[in-house]
This record gives structure tokens, sequence and C-alpha cells, in this order.
């Protein structure tokens, strides 16, 4: 309340000074609507600026202005080239999937003196932080989501717009400049490359494979030739290898079981059903980009490990191109095992890891039945608080509870062991990690969320001799010498790799085309929630047609 007060007797005085009230709800009234350019370079005194930028409570701002000498950057002739930049800047913003509505535009041209470099400070500030940090505060939109973004520093940013020759420059050069956020951006101004005309004819419902010949084949040939996928053909109704090869091409694309076989779902797709339209996928590269930039601080052209949790993939990337690549287990879809977001460095391969069981897992799933027979388990060695492994007949189950319990259960390396052979270790709050498993049925399946939290790798031992071909020239003896010890040893990577646990619903192929995957969490429809609350239309299309808000 006494803050309010205070803002309130600072925002009296200030609309006595230049006749500009911020008022309690952060509305601002305009003054009259002259001309920008022709508004004198100072008709205001430092002390008033000052006043201003206290009201504003903008720290950036505050202390951009204070070690600029209080000076205005925008007014006047000087200025032209600055809000003809920010203007531009803005009337782009719906290439980075962001409404021109977040930045206020009418206010620039609405206001004079103070109030009209208040305006475009603001707008400024504002449009840095968005394209160099994202929108949204990830870790409030979803508590699964750890990532916190570094964000540049907005006054360094501030202090290179004023002083550069092009300042238009400086704000094209703020977004990320990834490979793959400009694949998302030409997806999302560019055609729709998933998405069929509705003019052309429908695919008839069926189970279409190599093999047949049918009039609906032809109608499936026609609507992937329409969107690159495939080629015409002298008989257009033969379901031929071409057509069977470019089926799965448009799959994978799609985000859906890439068998080459036109089903019910793939059909669904290509014919623009069940939510596979434009805006959908478009909802889907706008929360990419919003992630992207999230990121933007990261170096995602160095060598580093990518797991993408809808995608269920590993890889790792380097010099800015995959080579390597391995299916991926990640966890089940419940509030206690799903896998989080964050980055790491991971620092060790670990060879015949030994498996320290959760203590989730130990109190929930192996406490009562050691309870009912102290015996069971006995793959397991019950651990006390020293790393003693005790004896069983000398421990009564039944004393302890979920709460109580004191023991930890530890399983032995061995070929049957949880974590498999090897394990990859990026210390972490979470005690999430990278491992093999022993179970490789689940590797065959499309969605591939069954574990407690942690990734399991479908090519772990492929993955180790990757991550250890940088220090060594035969990774693979390198590894084998560990494995041949029959003994936990970690391997120390030099340098550490970074590890990046993702959540990307569209992201572009190999072929630069934008892949779709299901939101097994419902995380991008939370953000895409938090997005709309921020002025995120749920039209994208028509966003991004308001190239051109006349400003």
């Amino acid at each position: 309340m006494a803050v309010r007060m205070v803002r309130g007797v600072l925002a009296l005085t200030l609309a006595g000074v230049v006749g500009w009230l911020p008022v309690a709800s952060g509305a601002r009234e305009p003054l009259t609507a002259v001309s920008v350019a022709a508004a004198p370079r100072l008709d205001f005194t430092p002390q008033q600026m000052a006043l201003a930028l206290a009201v504003s409570d903008d720290a950036d701002l505050a202390s951009f202005y204070g070690s600029n000498g209080l000076r205005p950057i925008f007014l006047g002739p000087e200025g032209e080239a600055r809000r003809l930049a920010l203007r531009d800047a803005i009337g782009n913003a719906p290439r980075h999937g962001i409404p021109v509505a977040r930045y206020q535009p009418d206010r620039l041209t609405a206001t004079e003196g103070l109030a009209a470099e208040i305006a475009h400070a603001h707008a400024l500030s504002r449009l840095l932080r968005d394209l160099t940090g994202g929108v949204l505060n990830p870790t409030r939109v979803d508590p699964e989501i750890k990532r916190q973004p570094v964000r540049t520093a907005v006054v360094p940013l501030l202090a290179r717009f004023e002083a550069a020759a092009d300042p238009a420059a400086v704000l094209a050069g703020a977004g990320p400049d990834h490979p793959a956020y400009l694949a998302l951006q030409q997806a999302l101004s560019g055609p729709a490359d998933l998405v069929v005309p509705q003019s052309l004819p429908r695919i008839a419902t069926g189970v279409w494979r190599p093999g047949q010949r049918a009039t609906a084949i032809a109608d499936l040939r026609t609507r992937l030739v329409a969107i690159g996928f495939a080629a015409d053909a002298p008989d257009a109704t033969l379901y031929d290898d071409a057509l069977a090869r470019a089926v799965s091409d448009y799959q994978r694309a799609a985000g859906l079981p890439d068998d080459g076989v036109a089903g019910p779902r793939t059909i669904a797709a290509l014919n623009g059903d069940g939510g596979t339209g434009q805006d959908a996928r478009q909802r889907a590269i706008l929360v990419a980009m919003e992630r992207m930039r999230w990121m933007a601080s990261e170096d995602l052209d160095s060598r580093h490990v990518w797991v993408n949790i809808p995608e269920f993939s590993t890889t790792i990337v380097e010099d800015g191109a995959e080579v390597f690549r391995t299916r991926s287990v990640m966890g089940k879809d419940t509030p206690e095992m799903r896998t989080p977001e964050f980055s790491e460095m991971m620092a060790n391969v670990v060879v015949n890891p030994s498996w320290n069981v959760p203590r989730s897992i130990a109190v929930r799933d192996y406490l009562p039945r050691l309870q009912a027979n102290r015996h069971a388990l006995s793959h397991l060695d019950v651990v006390d608080g020293a790393g003693r492994v005790l004896a069983r007949d000398g421990i009564d189950f039944g004393r302890y509870s979920a709460a109580s319990f004191p023991f930890r259960l530890r399983q032995k390396p061995s070929d049957d062991n949880a974590l498999g052979v090897v394990k990859f270790i990026f210390p972490n709050p979470w005690n999430i990690y990278l491992h093999d498993t022993p179970s490789k049925h689940l590797f065959a399946n499309r969605v591939r969320a069954e574990s407690n939290g942690c990734i399991r790798i479908g090519d772990p031992v492929d993955l180790a001799r990757a991550l250890l071909s940088r220090q060594t020239d035969d990774p693979a003896a390198m590894f084998q010498r560990a494995r041949d010890r029959e003994r936990e040893t970690w391997l120390k990577l030099t340098p550490p790799v970074p590890v990046h646990l993702v959540y990307f619903t569209a992201w572009p192929g190999p072929d630069g085309r934008i892949r779709l995957f299901d939101d097994i969490y419902g995380r991008d429809a939370r953000i895409w929630e938090a997005l709309q609350a921020q002025g995120f239309g749920a039209a994208a299309p028509a966003m991004v047609a308001d190239l051109n808000p006349g400003l």
C-alpha cells in the first residue's frame, strides 16, 4: 500500500510536469498526437526524466539512462533512425511469433516529448527481453520445466543500440540465430509444408499399403504431391514402393509411425482432420520458438547431447550437425515420473554401474515385498548409512514404514543390472541420468514414455564410444577395458559435454521440414495458455499475416 501511495504521488507530480499520468493499472494516458520527429530535442529537464523513470518501474531503463546522463535517445532528428529501427522491429515481431500489440505501438505515435521517449524506451526494453530470453518465465508455467533462461543483459544492448550507426542491425541480431529457430520462423510465416489444400479430393478411409490399387490411392498420391512428398506416376492408383517411401517421409514429418502404410491416422492427417490443421501446427511452432528463446544463451553449435523428450530420441550434435542418434525411453506421464527439462554438464561415463534404487521406488515398490519375505529381491543388497551391506536375517522389515525405512537398496554390477552396462552422469538435483537397460523391447514402441524419469538409451555402448571419441584414438578399446574390469569404473569426459533435456513438439528434420510430435505431458498446452494470457491470439495465421501494423 505504501509503495502504491508513493508511486501515486510521483505520478501526479509527473503529470503536472509533462502531462502524462501512469495510472495504478499500468495504463497510460497519451498526450496530444503529434509527430515525434517534430518534438524538440529537449523539452524537459534531467530531473523530470529521473522522475519519469522512477514511475516507470524499469530498473534496466533507469540504469541505462543514468549511465548516459539522462539524455533522450529517441527525440528530434537525432533520434529518427532509432525510432524507425524500433518501429520496424516491432512490425516484424510476428516473424518471431510475437504479437505487435505487446509493444503498444499506438503510444509511439500518439505521444510527444518525455512521454514519447519513455514509451519508445519501454517498447525497446521489452522487445530486447523477449527476443533474448523469451516472453514467459518457464518455471512459472510448469514446475517440471527446470530451465531458467540466462537472459542477455539489457543495459549493454541498449547502449549498443544508442551508439550504433545502424540501430536496425542491432535489433535484427537480437533474436536467436540458430538454424532451427530460423527454420521455425520460415515455417511460421511461409507456406505450411504439411497442410494440404482442402480443395483436393479427400482420401477414403481405409488401410492402404504397397501392392494395392484403388481410387483412394490416387487421392493419397495427389495430396502428397501437393505438399512435395511424392511424385506423379504413370499409374496413380498403384501403391508402389516409391509411394510407400513418400508416405513414410510424410509420417516422420507429421510425428506419426513411419511404417509407410496409410492407415486411419495418416489419412486423417492428410485430410486435415482431428486437430492436424494449420492452427494446431502453427501453435506448436510458436511454442517451439518461445522454447528456443529460453535457450538463446546456450551454444547449440558446439558439441552437446540433445534429448528431445516428445521425440523419444537422444542425439549428439557437433559443429551444428547431428553425428549420432538413438531411440530413447522417457519418463511415464505421472507427476512423479515425468522427465524434467533442464541443461547440465555430462562429466562421466560410468561402466558396469551399480544401481542405487531411488528411495521413492524402494519404499513404494520394494519395502512391501521385503516385509512379506525378507529374502525377496535377492539381487538387491540392503545397505546402511555407512555403505555397509547388511545381512537380511538381522532385519525386521515389518518395523519400518515408508517414512522411517533407514536403509538403501543397491544392485551390484551385472548383465541384468537395471542400468545395464553403462550410465551417463550429469549431476543435477533431480537425479536424472541416461543409462542402458536390459529391457530392450520398449524401444520398438512408437510412444516410449515408460521409465521412472531417467532416460533409457537404445544404443548405449555406441553412445559411450561416441562421447569418448574426442579423448582417445580408440574409444571402443577404452570402453572395453573398463567393461572387462567387471566393477564400476568411471571414465571422465574431457572436456565435459553439455546435455540439454528439451521438449520440442515441432522441430526441423534433416531435410529442413518441420516435424511434429505428440505433447505427451501436456506442457505445450500449458505454455500456449500462458502465451495467450500475454496477448498471443488463438489464430496464429492471422497474427503472422499482420506484418504491417501501420506504425
